[in-house]
């Protein structure tokens, strides 16, 4: 078990923001190979449904005309330029939640906090820097499972940037599989693992979290949707588990997940709540 607390060098690590104007293509369609995308310039692809979305940092029509080429399946609907911050929503800077220092990389020179566990998290392209609610409010419940001794095996779905894994790991927790469907996000969250030297104690697996769920795990870790949600919680391996935190709910939402936790049974040891519109419940499953 990896127990040291200490600050993670900061060697390559400091700096400015690498991502500044992104140049953003939305295809029809999925790629079936990137073998035409340049290796200077492409940022990354992230899939929904059945959309592509090309980041480069550069305009790219060039590029995204030979692909669309070479790969006639798809359809360009739309082009976009914008800053990094507004595709993130907000200027990511490090903040602190509990015992927690959250720091992108190009911040980790000269901002050491010795009190606090640090957690160097660059989001590149994928939503998640750990400022909303949801987020915070689970940072706090891991805490509280860790409280009196860390969990030794924790399953984290729908893991987005990882930061959830690397908070428990940072607490102590042994063994961490973090899991999540889109391959972008699995990536990033592969990225902020080695940034923290973890992998010894960190796995990511790109797959829906349905197909885990029956893993063996003394803390499950859910911040997911609520349709995905409410099928893991019916499920074998959910009933399985010893402790939970479940997260991303809004009000009605939220009143549906807890009533199929006392259906089980569960018991919700503590529940947080955001303008009384996003829910966290972290709870145990009672045998």
């Amino acid at each position: 078990m990896n127990n040291d607390h200490r600050s993670i060098p900061a060697s390559g690590l400091s700096g400015s923001c690498p991502y500044h104007d992104l140049y953003i293509y939305q295809l029809a369609g999925k790629l079936t190979s990137d073998q035409n995308l340049p290796l200077s310039g492409f940022v990354g692809n992230w899939e929904e449904d059945d959309f592509s979305f090309l980041f480069f940092s550069a305009p790219a029509d060039e590029t995204i005309e030979d692909i669309l080429r070479i790969q006639p399946q798809l359809t360009l609907i739309d082009r976009y330029h914008m800053s990094y911050e507004q595709w993130q929503g907000e200027k990511f800077s490090a903040f602190n939640q509990g015992c927690f220092q959250i720091i992108p990389p190009w911040e980790n020179s000269g901002n050491n906090q010795p009190d606090k566990l640090r957690i160097i998290l660059d989001p590149g392209l994928v939503f998640g820097t750990g400022t909303h609610p949801t987020t915070r409010d689970c940072l706090d419940a891991v805490q509280l499972a860790c409280r009196e001794s860390a969990p030794d095996r924790v399953l984290d779905l729908g893991t987005g940037t990882g930061l959830l894994a690397l908070a428990a790991a940072r607490l102590g927790c042994r063994l961490n599989l973090a899991v999540e469907l889109n391959l972008l996000a699995a990536k990033t969250a592969e990225k902020n693992v080695r940034l923290n030297k973890l992998e010894e104690q960190i796995a990511v697996v790109q797959g829906d979290a349905r197909a885990f769920v029956d893993c063996p795990n003394d803390l499950l870790i859910a911040n997911i949707h609520y349709e995905v949600m409410k099928r893991l919680i019916r499920t074998d391996g959910f009933a399985a588990c010893k402790r939970f935190i479940l997260s991303g709910l809004l009000r009605s939402e939220a009143k549906q997940v807890r009533i199929e936790l006392e259906r089980m049974p569960a018991k919700i040891l503590k529940s947080w709540t955001h303008d009384g519109i996003w829910h966290t419940f972290y709870g145990e499953i009672v045998n």
